[in-house]
């Protein structure tokens, strides 16, 4: 006896069926929940280097590549990428969706302390690092203000900018 065979015999029970699953799929999509920016918190951390008077060369070659080192042999690590400016080193890390976010904020912390002894000895402080989430955005600029005169928008910005952007948390100033 062939599967289809029940299906073919009766055809009304057949076209039944069918409405029904094809009536349950559209409930089930229609009850889907979307999110055009979903709330995933990616294990994301950066790391701060300054070294004031320093070349981009410099900073490239003494504290970025000895960081980045020892930053490629964390487990878990899914990318790094870094910068390096006058005076300014940043390194981003980011790690496997599965790995927690404290876990890998200790081994980035166990790496920096690893790493003191081949940075140069002259930094005004140790590498920074922060936990970050590069799916928030930082800002939306969206006012047009051509028609404002230079003082009136540097008054916006200091009694409304600033106070958000000091509010907003994850910002480094």
């Amino acid at each position: 006896m062939s599967p289809s065979r029940p299906f073919i015999l009766r055809p009304v029970a057949t076209s039944l069926l069918m409405a029904a699953i094809l009536l349950v799929g559209i409930v089930g999509y229609t009850q889907l929940p979307v999110s055009a920016l979903p709330e995933v918190d990616y294990p994301t951390i950066q790391v701060l280097t300054f070294y004031p008077g320093a070349s981009p060369t410099v900073m490239a070659t003494t504290v970025t590549a000895p960081l980045e080192r020892q930053f490629g042999e964390l487990q878990g690590l899914s990318q790094m990428t870094s910068t390096s400016s006058g005076g300014t080193s940043v390194i981003v890390l980011q790690f496997n969706l599965t790995l927690n976010i404290d876990v890998a904020e200790e081994e980035v912390q166990s790496a920096i302390n690893a790493s003191q002894s081949l940075l140069p000895s002259i930094l005004p402080a140790p590498p920074i690092y922060s936990k970050t989430n590069p799916a928030e955005p930082c800002a939306y600029p969206g006012h047009h203000l051509d028609s404002m005169p230079l003082s009136q928008v540097e008054d916006l910005v200091d009694t409304r900018l600033a106070q958000r952007f000091r509010s907003s948390t994850g910002l480094v100033w």
